[in-house]
């Protein structure tokens, strides 16, 4: 296996004043640097394998003549194992190897200069681009306020000190889009109720006898309107009977399995978000336990060099490869995160372009049955119109004059008028 990381390489660096005398002959292959903070490391051009101890010329033994005895940490995915990146600017590539038996193992300070900020930044076991270190990411769909762009994160929650998932708003919209629809069709019922109600009192007004005793051609204008009534209720019941049809019962019966069918879709997510923070919490902990190992493996590197116990050659070596497994746990833990986060991303994006598709499809499904209420309104008000159209033309043929005539002819008396008495 091999773990890479970038180091800086300042190169040969001269000996500090007071240690010129202090100089060893190094066993071939192996060259001595300082880091930027002043310690000494070693650097084997052969095999690349960088260790704070200086090497000895016995095979499988290092030498050091100070105590700050340490090895060079880890990496993963370009990162520390403390979580610091590993890229430094004006670096370059060097690698440590996993060899059997003698390889140097990898331990928990870097004489690499770290970074005074990181790469990425984990919120809520989801890993980031760090805003101040990286570029603007490109946009899924650059030209839209679209749901795959924007709903990554987790936002606070208003009515508490937790936070709500970003794909938890999304299914809120959906949900609240979804009562919403059914909201507008409990009002076209409302509706329904007013035209059926109204429809009846008109039919009944129709019937009422009050001035059935009007003559002439004024009488059969009252009749008229007295039967635009009746007409008029008609019209009133088929066009609550369409907006049952073709409105209401259409809002209401668009998608009965919604509910359902999100919650599925919620669990899925949610799911995939709980397997994501699993994997999160492995990593920590391989995290913790290459910590562990690296100091364990130091601190018996110091027993040994200061003679504080008897330790042997063997127990060195089954630390390193103890601190050597722990990290090969890691990488395979981060490995598993970074699998588990690219199935929650894919699926994130394919969820969010469907729930956005259904929130454009229930939008359009509810204007074309406001349009149809529209209409049907349209065509009520048209077919009212039509009901008092006989009614306009029998007033204006009201004739009073004729209707005196009529009405004279059927109850005269007689035209003989009285006149003046004679004596």
């Amino acid at each position: 296996m091999r773990i890479n990381f970038r180091a800086k390489k300042p190169g040969m660096v001269p000996p500090p004043p007071g240690e010129e005398s202090q100089t060893v002959i190094l066993p071939p292959g192996w060259h001595s640097y300082l880091s930027p903070q002043g310690r000494r490391y070693y650097v084997n051009t052969t095999t690349n394998e960088t260790t704070w101890e200086r090497p000895s010329s016995s095979p499988g033994i290092s030498a050091s003549p100070g105590p700050h005895r340490s090895s060079l940490p880890t990496t993963v995915n370009g990162y520390h194992a403390s979580g610091t990146p590993a890229h430094p600017p004006e670096t370059a590539h060097m690698s440590l190897r996993k060899s059997t038996g003698d390889s140097q193992n990898l331990g928990s300070s870097s004489p690499s200069k770290k970074q005074s900020k990181e790469n990425t930044i984990t919120i809520n076991c989801v890993t980031f681009p760090h805003p101040d270190t990286m570029p603007e990411q490109q946009l899924l769909k650059p030209t839209e306020w679209s749901y795959c762009d924007y709903f990554w994160a987790d936002k606070k929650d208003p009515q508490g000190n937790g936070t709500v998932a970003g794909f938890e708003l999304l299914l809120q919209k959906q949900l609240k889009g979804k009562q919403m629809q059914k909201e507008m069709s409990e009002f076209i019922r409302e509706r329904i109720k007013i035209e059926e109600e109204y429809a009846k009192n008109l039919a009944k007004l129709s019937q009422n006898s009050l001035a059935a005793q009007e003559e002439g051609s004024l009488g059969e204008a009252w009749a008229q309107v007295k039967k635009s009534l009746a007409d008029e209720a008609e019209v009133h019941l088929k066009f609550s009977a369409k907006l049952h049809s073709e409105v209401e019962k259409p809002l209401m019966n668009f998608r009965e399995n919604f509910k359902k069918d999100m919650k599925k879709c919620d669990h899925h997510i949610a799911d995939l978000r709980k397997q994501l923070a699993s994997r999160y919490a492995s990593v920590e902990k391989a995290r913790k336990a290459l910590t562990e190992r690296q100091k364990d493996l130091e601190m018996k590197t110091q027993q040994l060099e200061i003679k504080l116990s008897n330790k042997t050659e063997e127990d060195i070596k089954k630390a390193r490869r103890k601190s050597t497994q722990a990290g090969d746990d890691l990488m395979r833990c981060v490995d598993l995160y970074n699998q588990a986060q690219s199935k929650w991303f894919e699926e994130m994006v394919t969820t969010t372009l469907e729930l956005e598709r259904l929130e454009v499809e229930r939008v359009e499904m509810i204007r074309q049955h406001l349009c149809q209420y529209t209409q049907l309104r349209h065509e009520t008000d048209m077919f009212n119109q039509s009901t008092v159209e006989p009614v306009d033309q029998l007033l204006r043929k009201v004739d009073p004059a004729k209707d005196r005539e009529l009405w004279v002819r059927e109850h005269k008396t007689g035209n003989i008028r009285p006149v003046d008495m004679e004596i």
